[in-house]
């Protein structure tokens, strides 16, 4: 009798050909999320939640989510020459209205790096529904905000608690947010700048980062005076990269074409630098970003290279 209910149970877990039948849904979840690291984006939140509910539940492990890399995204933008520059249609911030909501829902709150592309304009809504859903953000890499208040960005950083670097672009009087990231993040300790390094963004940085261990202000203009107060006040810095930068000798100089523009560092700001763990620079003429940053006049115009140019950074912490 015993034999004939065994032969029973066989039967149901057996298939044709003696198969055992596997169910994709049985499959161990561990495995599962290891097979999921190798999908990119798209597939992640589009197709594999689909399958069935035990594969949704594999696509929220924490895992999967330390990162949101929104840098293969883009904006469908027009620029302007009114204030923020920009305009960016309707169905583009609906795209990602609707990524931001699939991806920090899947995410439960697990997100320690977002990314955004440098042409992906950001608004007000999107911005603070980011911050409310990745509390525990660490890293933020954001090239452009055109579309973003300075109240919006701070209450933002407010949230961020454990905000340890950002990528902060060009803005102008940037004291405000920097203002709010000495108050509310006491882990930060590494920041790229893509704007103009004058005597105001390194004097806030001197007032409200003291603490500031990595800075990059590639690739745009920067004051001997400023560079002076980077050296001198920021006490605890290790890092320090100005590749690739116009050093101008007066912050009041005229126009960058009638600037007295340097093509060396002269023996006082060495001697600052050297108590740095390491001082990146580059000052050639043969040196292709160093002519395009001149070129651009010191405010980089990312569209017109190559794709992902505005990714790199000499200093690996800081590169996308």
């Amino acid at each position: 009798m015993e034999f004939k209910k065994k032969r029973k149970i066989e039967a149901v877990v057996m298939e044709k050909g003696d198969s055992p039948v596997r169910r994709w849904e049985d499959l161990d979840i561990n495995i599962l999320v290891t097979i999921l690291l190798s999908f990119d984006l798209f597939q992640l939140i589009y197709a594999i939640p689909q399958v069935c509910r035990a594969w949704r539940l594999a696509c929220c492990d924490p895992l999967l989510w330390k990162t949101l890399d929104l840098s293969v995204l883009q904006s469908n933008f027009i620029r302007l020459p009114l204030k923020r520059y920009v305009y960016v249609d309707s169905p583009s911030e609906k795209k990602l209205t609707g990524l931001l909501n699939i991806c920090l829902n899947l995410s439960r709150g697990n997100i320690q790096t977002l990314i955004f592309h440098t042409n992906l304009y950001v608004n007000d809504n999107q911005l603070t529904f980011a911050a409310e859903r990745c509390p525990r953000l660490k890293r933020l890499v954001m090239p452009s905000w055109n579309k973003i208040k300075k109240r919006t960005m701070c209450r933002a950083i407010h949230i961020w608690k454990d905000l340890e670097s950002l990528t902060m672009p060009s803005i102008n009087n940037p004291a405000r947010v920097i203002e709010e990231i000495g108050r509310s993040c006491q882990k930060f300790s590494a920041l790229k700048f893509m704007g103009t390094c004058d005597m105001l963004f390194a004097s806030a940085l001197a007032s409200f980062l003291p603490n500031l261990e990595v800075l990059s202000v590639r690739c745009t203009v920067l004051s001997k005076p400023a560079l002076a107060i980077i050296l001198e006040e920021l006490k605890k810095l290790k890092v320090l990269n100005i590749s690739h930068c116009i050093i101008i000798e007066d912050p009041e100089d005229p126009p960058l074409e009638l600037m007295n523009i340097l093509t060396e560092l002269d023996e006082s700001i060495l001697e600052k630098a050297s108590r740095l763990d390491k001082f990146l620079t580059c000052m050639s003429d043969s040196c292709i970003m160093c002519q395009r940053a001149l070129n651009d006049q010191g405010f980089m115009r990312w569209y017109k290279y190559e794709e992902d140019l505005w990714k790199v950074d000499e200093v690996k912490s800081l590169a996308v």
